[in-house]
């Protein structure tokens, strides 16, 4: 087969598949830059914290809740209480910093009422169950949590460690969007957080193969017609 020929059909069979994913990275990336990433985080969803100066003499020394020992322990407020969030040898662990009540892990009232006072929209509790397995939109965290869903327009939800009582993380269906487009973007279609994998890598220099065949066809076109001209 003659070099332009062979050009020719590797340029068209790298376009043609190149074109496909192209067509991926644009679509994700027009969804990407339309969407704020403040509203994909879902900032939008929880009130801002309000501090309140605590008077520490009405709380209880926080070294003596834990027998076993502490890593660390810091004073929080939850459902408008000062509580402690210790770091224990057994685990994290939440008391009341007022009398030095155990409160986990938190029972569905207590996970309800905390994601109650922190969420900022207007719709009531749709659904509230603790998951012993983290589900794909939170991965990496730490279970069993509380997954506390409300009414509304794309599903907001908010996860609470019934361990501490905190805020893990947040959700809604334009961040579960942007995730699935976000793995068509980089082409990690397992775990969607290596930006640099073979896949992607393989379709870069395919790009860039395609490129270099149709500059090189394009030069090639040029030659034709000066040596046609010459000709005639």
């Amino acid at each position: 087969m003659r070099l332009p020929a062979l050009a020719r059909k590797t340029h068209k069979w790298l376009a043609l598949i190149i074109a496909v994913q192209a067509i991926f990275w644009t679509v994700s990336g027009l969804y990407m830059t339309a969407v704020h990433i403040d509203i994909i985080h879902g900032d939008h969803l929880v009130r801002a914290p309000r501090l309140q100066a605590q008077p520490l003499a009405a709380l209880v020394e926080p070294g003596s809740l834990v027998p076993g020992g502490t890593r660390s322990v810091r004073l929080d407020t939850q459902l408008g209480q000062p509580v402690y969030i210790v770091d224990a040898v057994p685990g994290r662990m939440l008391f009341d910093a007022r009398d030095g009540r155990l409160l986990s892990p938190l029972d569905e009232q207590a996970a309800r009422d905390r994601a109650v006072a922190l969420y900022a929209g207007q719709g009531g509790v749709s659904k509230v169950e603790l998951l012993d397995a983290a589900p794909s939109e939170i991965k990496g965290r730490p279970v069993p949590i509380w997954r506390v869903e409300f009414e509304g327009l794309w599903k907001p939800t908010l996860y609470i460690s019934p361990l501490s009582g905190e805020l893990v993380a947040k959700r809604h269906d334009l961040w579960r969007i942007f995730d699935f487009v976000w793995m068509f973007h980089i082409m990690d279609y397992e775990e969607r957080t290596d930006m640099n994998n073979t896949l992607l890598r393989v379709a870069t220099w395919m790009a860039v193969a395609t490129s270099a065949t149709g500059g090189w066809l394009l030069l090639y076109s040029f030659r034709r017609r000066r040596r046609a001209r010459k000709t005639a």
